[in-house]
């Protein structure tokens, strides 16, 4: 009976080794079977090498909307550069014009002013013409033929003082008598057959024209050959 209870005795004391001896064998075998799981998992998450697909090349729709842009941009830079030398071109025919014109109203401004003074001119003019020749070199005496020819001088100087106060101006007479018919400067009253002219030469000046520099301010009334 004794060796039966130190049998026993010694099982008891065996057990908690051998209880620890399973744990841990349990806890290594549990532990390779949850590794082996786990990659097994993992293996077959994975997808196949042939399956593996690179990565999409970058997009080229980016960059050519970029360089579209661009390009457009530059068609509207070159566009507002064009518009922009024309307005400075139309900018600088346009002052020139406008001191062209400025010139022109300067040396012109008289024009309607002279214009009516001619008038004045003319009819000086014709006043002396009423005059007989014989009346003013006669060797009368009398105060009337005195007074007449008083008169006359002193028509003959006005008209003179017009006329010189009308060249300070650039407005001068010319007679085309002679000269080639032009209608740009000449008026036709009338034409005549005259022998030795040839057609087209004026042959008599009824009325005197005017110019104001360069231009006709008065066309001259003429009679012309043919």
């Amino acid at each position: 009976m004794s060796s039966s209870f130190s049998v026993a005795t010694r099982l008891l004391r065996s057990c908690p080794t051998t209880l620890r001896t399973s744990q841990y064998r349990l806890a290594a075998s549990t532990s390779g079977r949850l590794s082996t799981r786990f990659y097994s998992a993992t293996a077959d998450q994975s997808p196949p090498a042939d399956d593996v697909k690179p990565p999409p090349p970058a997009e080229e729709g980016g960059a050519s909307e970029l360089e579209t842009k661009l390009k457009q941009k530059d068609a509207d830079l070159a566009d507002l550069t064009n518009r922009l030398k024309y307005a400075q071109a139309d900018f600088v025919n346009l002052q020139k014009i406008a001191a062209r014109e400025k010139e022109q109203t300067s040396l012109y401004a008289i024009s309607n002013f002279a214009r009516d003074l001619i008038g004045t001119v003319d009819v000086l003019g014709l006043a002396l013409k009423s005059v007989p020749a014989e009346a003013l070199s006669g060797s009368s005496s009398s105060d009337a033929a005195k007074h007449l020819k008083n008169l006359h001088e002193g028509v003959t100087m006005t008209q003179r003082e017009l006329l010189k106060t009308l060249g300070k101006y650039g407005v001068t007479p010319f007679d085309p008598t002679g000269e080639t018919f032009d209608p740009n400067h000449h008026e036709a009253l009338y034409e005549a057959p005259i022998p030795g002219k040839e057609p087209g030469t004026v042959i008599d000046c009824q009325k005197v024209g005017y110019k104001i520099k360069e231009r006709t301010l008065r066309a001259a009334q003429v009679g012309v050959a043919r």
